[in-house]
C-alpha cells in the first residue's frame, strides 16, 4: 500500500530533485521555452515542502489538492496549471484515503494525466510532459498486482519517455513555435515529470 507517509515524503523528495536540477531543467527550457521550467518547478514544490507539516493531518485526497492549489498559485508559465491540474484530478480519487492499493494508485495517476489532457489539450507525441506520463500510466496498468514493481515500471517507462522526445517537433505549447528546430532537445515537461514520478517510486520503498 501507499500510506499518506509516503506521499509525504515523496514531496519532499520532489522539493529536493527540483532544488537539485533547478539549472538542469532550466537549461533545458533554455532551448525550446521560456528558460523558466526549472526555477518554477524549483519555487512551486519549496512552497509545498513548506507546508507538509501542516497537512499531515489530512487524508491523501486533502494533501493532494493543497499541493494543486500551491502550484496553481505560485508557479509561473504553462507548468503552474498543469501540474495544478494533475494534482487537483488526483485528489478527487483520493478523497477520504489515508492509504491506497495497485488499483488506487492507478486511478490517481489516470485522473491527474486526464487532467493534463484535459487542460493542455495535447496528447501522446506533442513533445509535452504527456510524453513521460502516458507510457508511465501505461507501464503501471500493465504490471501485476505488485504495487512497487508497478512504480517502478512506470518511472522506467517516463524516463524512456522522456528521452524519445529529443527527435520529436514540438507541437504544442512555447516549443511549437520553433517547428523544427524544436527536434533534437530533450522536453523540460517531460524531464520534470519523469523526475516526479522516480521520486514516487523511491519513496514507496520507504518505511511509512
Amino acid at each position: 500500500m501507499i500510506t499518506k507517509s509516503h506521499l509525504i515524503e515523496w514531496l519532499r523528495a520532489c522539493d529536493a530533485i527540483y532544488t537539485e536540477n533547478k539549472t538542469y531543467l532550466t537549461q533545458l527550457d533554455t532551448a525550446i521555452g521560456d528558460a523558466d521550467h526549472g526555477n518554477n518547478m524549483h519555487r512551486g514544490f519549496r512552497k509545498v515542502g513548506e507546508q507538509l507539516d501542516s497537512l499531515a493531518d489530512k487524508d491523501i485526497g486533502a494533501l493532494l489538492k493543497a499541493v494543486a492549489m500551491t502550484l496553481i498559485s505560485t508557479v509561473g508559465g504553462a507548468s503552474g496549471p498543469l501540474y495544478g491540474t494533475f494534482f487537483l484530478q488526483a485528489a478527487g480519487k483520493a478523497s477520504g484515503l489515508n492509504e491506497l492499493n495497485a488499483a488506487q494508485m492507478a486511478d490517481v495517476l489516470e485522473a491527474g494525466i486526464g487532467g493534463i489532457k484535459m487542460r493542455g489539450k495535447a496528447s501522446a507525441g506533442d513533445k509535452t510532459m504527456l510524453d513521460a506520463f502516458i507510457p508511465a500510466l501505461e507501464a503501471f496498468r500493465t504490471t501485476p498486482d505488485d504495487l512497487q514493481t508497478a512504480l517502478n515500471n512506470a518511472a522506467d517507462a517516463a524516463e524512456k519517455g522522456a528521452e524519445d522526445t529529443i527527435p520529436l517537433i514540438a507541437r504544442k505549447g512555447r516549443a511549437s513555435y520553433l517547428g523544427e528546430r524544436s527536434r533534437g532537445h530533450k522536453d523540460p515537461g517531460a524531464t520534470s515529470a519523469a523526475m516526479m514520478l522516480r521520486e514516487l517510486a523511491k519513496a514507496a520503498e520507504g518505511d511509512a
